[in-house]
């Protein structure tokens, strides 16, 4: 029972005005400054699971694609939502959706991951990749494998089966063994167009040096003809239980010597997530990517600054690495199922998937999201 202070007279409508007074101060804080009276507590809205993909971002133009690519461009990608989408619409993790989808990038020679990895100056392929779990922090990485069909399940070993977060080379071809996880001939990444690109490359960087040449172009390993693109794939995925998880895994890029690696297998640089944040895949000159830590930082403004996912992907894509000299892109989720894709190059492949079950696919700059099977635009 609420007492009235004796300052408080009561005026001839008495009856009201009390019973107002009560209902006022039995109502929580926030109620009363919100000029509302609730009639019963209401739930908090459920996640909106779902999630977005991309596979490389880069000098992207139509007139260098064929409608028959870029079909199959579409296609792949969508093939690839709906691997991810499988798993979270029967309940299934996110760490889940994110893995399957990105094996379905790595199984396809369209994409520069896995199977259609691009060669190093020497002839080989090298892989990274990274799983990270938004709900536990955990992560794990492999870097530099020359055998492993698919480096973003290795990465989830790492994670699950090791106190470690990045393994490399010989060390995490030795580690998928003893998971039993068998390797496959270096004969099975051979995709001959990959091949052809490092020739180019290789004829490229000579005839530079023939005619005195020396300096250095940071984008020059990006820029091989038919693949002027930033080789990667990856993946963000918000589950039924609200939990996030965001998987990087690439080929690298052609003619890198070395033993280079980039942002992909770099925790914070490449690949993040964390529920109290965002989850973030990147694509790009991995250097930059690494030196500003992208993803990090990107979720360090939702968390830190209350910015959109929108708008703090602005700030470091379209902002902070312009300003530097960087390019590429991002795609990224946040707990509540609110996604970007941002980009500060010519094009990206990119989709999103929802727990409608939409599945829609851009490749373009000016490209809209729309379903994988509409016509390509005129040319």
């Amino acid at each position: 029972m609420t007492i009235l202070p004796r300052s408080v007279r009561l005026l001839p409508a008495r009856g009201a005005v009390l019973a107002a007074f009560l209902a006022c101060a039995s109502l929580p804080a926030a109620a009363q400054a919100g000029g509302r009276t609730p009639t019963r507590a209401q739930a908090p809205a459920a996640p909106r699971w779902g999630m977005v993909i991309h596979g490389g971002a880069g000098t992207l133009t139509r007139d260098a694609m064929t409608p028959e690519r870029e079909a199959a461009y579409r296609a792949g990608l969508a093939q690839a939502l709906q691997a991810g989408y499988a798993v979270l619409e029967r309940g299934g993790s996110s760490l889940d959706a994110v893995q399957a989808a990105i094996n379905v990038m790595e199984d396809s020679p369209l994409f520069n991951a896995g199977r259609g990895a691009v060669f190093t100056h020497e002839g080989k392929n090298e892989l990274d990749a990274a799983i990270m779990d938004g709900r536990t922090m955990g992560a794990g990485a492999v870097a530099g494998v020359h055998h492993i069909k698919n480096p973003i399940n290795l990465a989830r070993e790492v994670m699950e089966h090791s106190p470690h977060v990045l393994l490399t080379g010989q060390g995490a071809e030795e580690f998928a063994l003893e998971r039993g996880m068998p390797l496959v001939p270096e004969s099975y990444f051979y995709v001959e167009s990959r091949w052809q690109g490092l020739q180019r490359a290789i004829d490229d960087e000579r005839r530079k040096a023939a005619a005195g040449d020396t300096t250095h172009d940071p984008h020059a390993m990006y820029s091989v003809p038919d693949e002027r693109k930033f080789g990667t794939v990856g993946a963000v995925a918000l589950d039924r239980a609200g939990n996030l998880a965001a998987g990087t895994s690439t080929g690298g890029t052609t003619n890198k010597r070395w033993g280079r690696v980039g942002d992909a297998p770099i925790i914070g640089a490449g690949t993040y997530a964390s529920n109290g944040s965002c989850g973030v895949s990147a694509t790009g000159t991995g250097e930059y990517f690494i030196r500003w830590t992208v993803a990090h930082d990107i979720c360090a403004l939702v968390q830190y600054r209350g910015m959109t996912v929108q708008a703090a992907a602005d700030e470091v894509v379209m902002h902070k690495l312009v300003q530097a000299g960087g390019d590429g892109g991002i795609i990224t989720m946040d707990p509540q199922g609110n996604w970007a894709l941002v980009f500060n190059t010519t094009g990206m492949y990119r989709g999103h998937v929802g727990a409608d079950g939409r599945v829609e696919v851009a490749i373009f700059k000016d490209q809209p999201l729309a379903p994988a099977s509409t016509a390509t635009a005129p040319r």
